[in-house]
């Protein structure tokens, strides 16, 4: 670059704001008002903060006191017990558990009744009658019993009962016992003819606090006065937001059992029908299924979609004369529907089936095998069901032997018949889908005429179904389709498919799909496909239904509905470093702890930093901390300006404050003039809106979405046929002297190689915080080291920086691209959802608070000058390739505060003349 390169933007710059150095400004920036930043609701904001610290804080002291006292009464009680005694209870660490047996065979085998059993189960719970005497309720999976701990000279002492008493439920203990007779029914346990006399009880799994709901109170049911019913006191609510809790209990264990009975019969019914398994792709290139939502997906740059139901691949399989298929496989549906009886993921039984006369074939096998599930439920599962009718009362199932059929058209006769009219006096109609309501009201119509809480509707309207389901031959109006009820609820929907190609893309169209968009699709039907039906059950509903669950939610093991996965809230997320939260740090401050230590730099930086904050572990620049809340803003002594870097590292909740602090420091204690820099939009508000200062962006932090990265499959492909290696540092190593010595010796070839000038903002240094670092190097087939890339951990929100991307001279083509995707994947891996290159110019400047009019336009002129002439874009243009995105980051400084020298500084800060 020429030496007068700069000459002509900098004098007009220099006669429109400026001067050549900062020490010969006629006037001194006006830094602003900075008591506005003494703001009553920060203040307010700080206050709530500390205030959840401190119960934090009481919590976690209450906690530990909790746990010590508990270990401290155990000592005790086993230090003044004989030996004898003392042997027989308290906590095992050794991690070998003792041989024991399944408490749930013991107990169904009435001859083992007067024999001494040894046990490992939960503790669910614990009832204290005396100092003498305690209950405590076993469990194991769906089984509970009583144990009986009672005083007995020389065996049971009052310490033993005491410790059990004050054990956490849900522990696991091992328990030693005689198994005996009751006087009297334990109607609290599932077990209830049987009762344990504990004679020894150790704890080999603790648990160190009370769960927010317990198992014991979660399952706990109560009789409704006016009803007589057994009603649970927990709501579906509180199942779901304390799912473990909820699984645990012997209701969930047998839920879920007979749901695992179910998908059982299903294969093994169908199979013995000649059906075979499949396992369907889950990701469509398109919607599959007029009228329903979908959930879209990015697919390496292209929008996929997840599967609405299997019924494209399970014609597909037809089509590939597979004959007869069925599966078992999760299904996905984007309706904002918040009821009963809708999941936005549900477990589907799909089958498929070629037809040789007419779709009652497939209606006659999905008829006889819902009858198995129904038969064998009710044959292998009566314990279990009995264990659910406790906390969900209702009547077994009935059906018939030969199922009720009805046409649509009859089964609407018979709602109108019976008065039935919708929420606007309407009757129903044959051409349109029943509602729930007119559906559950037919299913009592039924069940009085009928006898049956199972039946199927044929014959449904066209107007109601997929563009796949085929016409009626002699009635276009309705389709070979039916609907099959359970308790007045649909379980399932089923039919014969069109299997004509022309026909099959006329429907397509006048559904509004795109034919072109499911070419794969139309493949199988253009290559010639038998006549075929099916359905698709919704295990979930089914299950729900069969056992009055009265709500779909207690079906599913961890149910998916459009209010499931919640943002994770910024401030709700966990700390790497906890013991460097300026929020915590401000609270001892304030309540006068001894011997706080101010948070190191470094774990600042991964609690709260950006790429710009991790410059400052260089040495030309120095660190502020404020005091009162351990905080640090890193800037450099440049001209007689302060070049701070990046935001302060603290809670955003105490910007204010500590900028506040920082400037009354730059004002007081040194004779500089503030240029802040690479500033996130909360800081450039805070000096930009309330202190007045001008505020500009010409840099963005370039960010790539992990999970959304591009690909750079050529210059892979390049890399790895030149036969380079890529190779990662594990984690928990620190690399090895040798490998050091190694990437030193290629950085220095590196530098040496460099031409022109070279814009930066930190220096190569590998080895510094190494704990916050990862290392990946490449290897060109000779063993020399051809590439390096330095990942540096940030805050939770930002995740890692590529710190360094260094390709060395002479590295095969593709190398550090390969390198860098390689990089990227490792964070993938590791659930790390961003990355960033660090701050990239842009090609022209963004203007932002108090700077408008001849000033931004100069400025701006000038910027795009200096960017051309640097080659400022260059690195942008190359990150590009990976999907970076743009994260505007700020220049901001006080009015006179800027000028020609400031300008000049900056560059010279910047550059590196080589």
């Amino acid at each position: 670059m020429s030496p007068g390169a700069f000459k002509k933007p900098l004098l007009a710059l220099n006669r429109l704001i400026g001067h050549q150095s900062a020490k010969n400004h006629m006037f001194k920036p006006k830094i602003g008002d900075i008591e506005k930043l003494d703001d009553e609701r920060e203040k307010k904001k700080l206050e709530k903060a500390l205030e959840k610290r401190r119960k934090e804080d009481e919590r976690e002291q209450e906690r530990r006191s909790f746990q010590q006292r508990r270990v401290e009464n155990e000592q005790k009680a086993l230090s003044t017990d004989p030996p004898e005694i003392a042997a027989r209870y308290g906590t095992k660490t050794n991690e070998v558990l003792a041989e024991t047996e399944s408490l749930q065979l013991i107990a169904a085998n009435p001859d083992n009744v007067g024999r001494e059993i040894t046990f490992t189960a939960r503790l669910h719970h614990v009832r204290p009658l005396s100092s003498k005497l305690a209950f405590i309720i076993f469990r194991e999976q769906i089984e509970t019993v009583q144990g009986v701990l009672a005083f007995e000279e020389g065996k049971v002492s009052e310490n033993f009962i005491r410790w059990a008493e004050h054990l956490t439920t849900e522990s696991h203990v091992t328990v030693t016992g005689t198994l005996k007779r009751p006087p009297e029914l334990v109607k609290s346990c599932s077990i209830q003819d049987l009762e344990i006399q504990v004679e020894s009880m150790h704890l080999v799994v603790p648990v160190q606090e009370h769960l927010p709901v317990d198992v014991f109170s979660i399952d706990h049911v109560e009789e409704d006065a006016e009803t007589h019913v057994m009603e649970s006191m927990a709501s579906t609510r509180v199942r779901v937001s304390n799912r473990l809790a909820f699984l645990r209990t012997p209701t969930a264990q047998s839920i879920f059992r007979i749901n695992s009975g179910i998908c059982s019969i299903f294969r093994s019914v169908l199979e013995s029908k000649g059906f075979i398994e499949i396992h369907t792709p889950k990701l469509m290139p398109a919607a599959t299924e007029s009228g329903a939502e979908v959930f879209k997906a990015n697919y390496f740059g292209r929008t996929a979609f997840l599967a609405q139901s299997p019924q494209l691949s399970k014609q597909l399989s037809i089509s590939a004369d597979f004959g007869r298929v069925f599966e078992v496989g999760p299904v996905f549906r984007a309706e904002d529907s918040n009821t009963h009886r809708h999941l936005t993921e549900y477990t589907g039984l799909d089958l498929e089936m070629a037809i040789n006369h007419d779709y009652h074939e497939a209606l006659k096998i999905i008829d006889a095998m819902l009858k198995a599930i129904f038969n064998g439920v009710y044959t292998k599962y009566r314990r279990e069901i009995e264990i659910i009718k406790t906390r969900f009362p209702h009547e077994d199932l009935v059906w018939l032997e030969e199922t009720p059929v009805f046409t649509f058209k009859e089964a609407v006769d018979l709602l109108n018949e019976s008065g039935w009219e919708d929420d606007h006096g309407q009757k129903a109609s044959p051409l349109e889908d029943l509602s729930t309501r007119a559906e559950i009201r037919l299913g009592q119509i039924i069940k009085e005429k009928y006898k049956t809480d199972y039946y199927i509707i044929d014959k449904f309207p066209a107007s109601v179904r997929p563009f796949y389901t085929h016409l009626d031959n002699d009635d276009p109006r309705v389709t070979n389709s039916f609907d099959i009820f359970l308790r007045g609820q649909e379980i399932t929907t089923g039919g014969q498919r069109v299997h004509r190609p022309e026909i099959l893309v006329e429907r397509m169209k006048k559904a509004g799909l795109e034919p072109h968009g499911m070419q794969e699709y139309l493949q199988g039907f253009e290559y010639g496909v038998l006549p075929h039906a099916g359905c698709g059950i919704g295990l979930e509903r089914l299950v729900f239904l069969l056992l009055n669950l009265g709500d779909i939610r207690n079906a599913s093991l961890f149910p998916r509905d459009p209010k499931s996965l919640p943002e994770v809230k910024e401030e709700a997320v966990r700390l790497p470093h906890p013991e460097a939260d300026t929020i915590r740090y401000a609270y001892d401050f304030e309540h006068g702890y001894p011997n706080l230590e101010m948070p190191p730099v470094e774990k600042l930086i991964t609690n709260y930093g950006d790429a710009t904050n991790t410059s400052w572990l260089d040495d030309r620049y120095k660190v502020w901390r404020h005091e009162p809340t351990g905080a640090a803003i890193g800037y450099a002594e440049e001209n007689g300006y302060a070049l701070v870097m990046g935001n302060p590292l603290c809670d955003t909740r105490q910007y204010s404050l500590v900028i506040r602090a920082f400037l009354k420091h730059m004002r007081q204690q040194k004779d500089l003039r503030p240029l802040w820099l690479l500033v996130s939009q909360e800081v450039e508000e805070i000096l930009g809106s309330k202190l007045g200062w001008r505020t500009l962006s010409c840099v963005a932090e370039e960010r790539v979405p992990v999970f959304e990265a591009k690909k750079v499959a050529r210059k892979e492909k390049q890399a790895e046929d030149a036969g380079v290696t890529i190779h990662e540092q594990p984690i928990d190593e620190i690399p090895s002297e040798e490998l050091r010595k190694r990437i030193d010796k290629r950085i220095e070839d590196w530098k040496a190689n460099r031409k022109g000038t070279q814009v930066h903002i930190t220096e190569v240094r590998p080895w510094i915080d190494m704990e916050h670092r990862r290392y990946l190097w490449a290897e060109t087939k000779e063993g020399e080291i051809a590439a390096f890339v330095i990942l540096h951990k940030l805050s939770p929100k930002n995740g890692y920086q590529i710190k360094f991307a260094l390709d060395f001279p002479g590295s095969p083509n593709g190398t550090i691209e390969a390198l860098i995707s390689a990089s990227i994947q490792t964070l993938a891996k590791a659930g790390i959802k961003q990355v960033t290159f660090g701050a990239g110019a842009l090609p022209e400047m963004v203007t932002g608070g108090n700077l408008d009019g001849i000033r931004a336009r100069i400025l701006s002129k000038t910027y795009k000058t200096v960017a051309q002439q640097l080659k400022l874009v260059q690195k942008s243009e190359f990150r590009e390739k990976f999907g970076t995105t743009n994260d505007l980051v700020y220049i901001c400084y006080p009015f006179m505060g800027l000028g020609v020298s400031g300008s000049r500084t900056l560059i010279k800060f910047f550059e590196d003349e080589m």
